[in-house]
């Protein structure tokens, strides 16, 4: 039990706020689907209702709307299939053989999402439990659309969600999750060896993936202010615009390519020699450098007024400009194959601090204004 859960803790992680208000919505949503069909109404077929209002508080109300479109068909089409089946065949067992693999593969090939698995599902229970009759079928699909209308409902008129303030959340760790990044290697540097400098490049791997994440919040952000009723009531906040993403994209990938260079110079496999220790004392001042100017960068973007931050850019870039120079004085006279390497160290930094000056890393943050 201890080594169980020893490996899912690292996976588990502290409820955030959406998610705790998305969770308690959905809750609220079915205890009032419950006690209008099951309490006030007496419904024979209550638990749809609820069943319906928990699936339908989605991650935006538009998602919401089109869900519970989808949801209502595909319930819909499995209960007449399965009480046409029912009616026709007079049995159980031969009515699941004919509606099954129909229902099933309509929820596949629909472009329904997830909400295909209802069509099946719904056949299963109006065949299992014998609630084919007229009544029954107009019971299970009045409470289907008494629960969709109550799950939307809740979505769009309680704290309906908004996804700006994550997109924000996301942009600001880019450079704050370089800037820990360089740090470390600047530390580093003059004394890596294989397992640091693979770890550097799984670092960096995981800057693209928080990259992609930010993508997908970006799409996830446009949709929440679709058929939303409660936007106009938010207040307004900067937000970085879509170069922004470019821009560190730029950073990630040269990152990536730079850890992959110390770790092939790390590795004995490669027979890429490592640089002399001087070169890479100048190095270690360039990333420390390379790191304080992404940490500015993430100020700048959260105010883009702060003036004490694009000084400590502009400084942090001009000392991080001087290592480099030092750096590439190191490659006269050196080894041919020690310069191959420090030479592609050096093409690498010089290409990240390109990336990291104004116009690069000071992206109009105010120009693209949205909701939080």
């Amino acid at each position: 039990m201890k080594n169980a859960f020893a490996r899912l803790k690292p996976g588990l992680h502290r409820p955030d706020r959406y998610q705790v208000s998305q969770s308690l919505k959905s809750a609220a949503a079915a205890i009032i689907a419950w006690a209008l069909t099951g309490w006030w109404l007496s419904a024979p077929m209550a638990l749809m209702a609820p069943w319906a209002a928990v699936a339908l508080v989605q991650g935006t109300v538009y998602r919401s709307v089109r869900t519970a479109v989808q949801l209502v068909l595909m319930i819909t089409v499995g209960t007449l299939l399965a009480a046409g089946a029912a009616a026709l065949t007079g049995d159980t067992m031969i009515a699941m053989v004919v509606v099954l693999p129909l229902t099933t593969l309509l929820g596949n090939v629909a472009p329904v999402g997830g909400q295909g698995l209802y069509a099946s599902t719904t056949a299963l229970f109006v065949l299992a439990y014998g609630s084919y009759s007229a009544p029954a079928v107009g019971h299970r699909l009045l409470e289907t659309l008494v629960g969709a209308a109550v799950g939307v409902a809740v979505n769009a008129v309680v704290l309906p969600p908004v996804h700006s303030h994550h997109v924000t959340r996301l942009a600001v760790a880019l450079p704050r999750d370089s800037a820990r990044l360089l740090r470390d290697m600047a530390e580093g540097v003059e004394d890596y060896d294989t397992s640091r400098a693979e770890q550097w490049h799984h670092s960096a791997k995981d800057l693209l993936a928080g990259l992609s994440e930010l993508y997908v919040g970006r799409g996830w952000d446009s949709e929440s202010f679709r058929l939303n009723p409660g936007h106009r009531l938010r207040r307004w906040t900067p937000a970085p615009s879509a170069d922004w993403d470019v821009v560190w994209a730029r950073v990630a990938n040269r990152l990536l390519a730079l850890t992959l260079t110390f770790w092939e110079t790390a590795s004995e496999d490669r027979g890429l020699p490592r640089p002399s220790p001087p070169a890479l004392k100048e190095l270690g001042r360039l990333l420390t450098s390379a790191a304080e100017s992404c940490e500015a960068c993430g100020t700048i973007m959260e105010n883009s007024t702060d003036r004490e931050a694009r000084d400590r850019r502009r400084a942090a870039l001009a000392d991080a400009h001087r290592a480099l120079a030092a750096a590439k004085e190191q490659l006269h006279g050196q080894d041919p194959d020690v310069g191959a390497a420090l030479g592609s160290l050096v093409a690498d930094c010089q290409a990240l601090l390109d990336d990291l000056a104004p116009g690069g890393g000071d992206v109009d943050t105010g120009e693209t204004p949205t909701r939080a």
